[in-house]
């Protein structure tokens, strides 16, 4: 005689875990510090889990509904600051042992003022303007992005888009 032995469903296991973003939340908020947040977070979150701004700071000068990246680091001035030489929200960096130069395309989000003077037409006042864009409303989502910055047209967009990267 055959007892039946009873079916039971595993229980469902995610492949991936959620994916998580790894913040430095520094300058005018409570608990400056380093903090983990769910993938598509966005800045105001980041401040949020700071335990918040401080009276001094200045809302102003941030995006706040601007996506976080992994590795950022979100600033938040004090009201009369000087933030001309400040990154506010600071993408992050990855450096080489060695540099070797180019590898491939310069990646907008992370590129520094002398990676961008290097693209064909982006002079100063040009990276500059990539670079403050990307502090004030976030990462470039996608090449196409770069036409929100002043200065950056379909024409020079066009002259680039083969040498950049988001």
């Amino acid at each position: 005689m055959t007892v039946p032995v009873p079916v039971v469903a595993a229980p469902e296991v995610s492949a991936a875990a959620p994916s998580r973003v790894t913040v430095h939340v520094a300058g005018s908020v409570v608990t400056p510090g380093v903090y983990e947040l769910a993938s598509g977070a966005r800045v105001h979150e980041a401040i949020d889990r700071a335990g918040g701004m401080i009276g001094d700071a200045d809302v102003d000068t941030l995006n706040l509904a601007a996506p976080l990246a992994d590795g950022s680091r979100i600033y938040v001035p004090a009201v009369g600051e000087d933030v001309s030489a400040v990154a506010l929200i600071e993408m992050p960096f990855v450096a080489s042992a060695v540099d070797a130069g180019p590898v491939g395309p310069v990646n907008v989000n992370r590129a520094t003022a002398a990676d961008l003077v290097d693209l064909p037409g982006v002079g100063p006042a040009t990276s500059t303007a990539i670079i403050t864009e990307r502090q004030r409303n976030g990462p470039f989502l996608s090449v196409d992005d770069l036409e929100r910055v002043p200065g950056i047209g379909p024409a020079k967009l066009a002259s680039i888009r083969d040498l950049v990267t988001v």
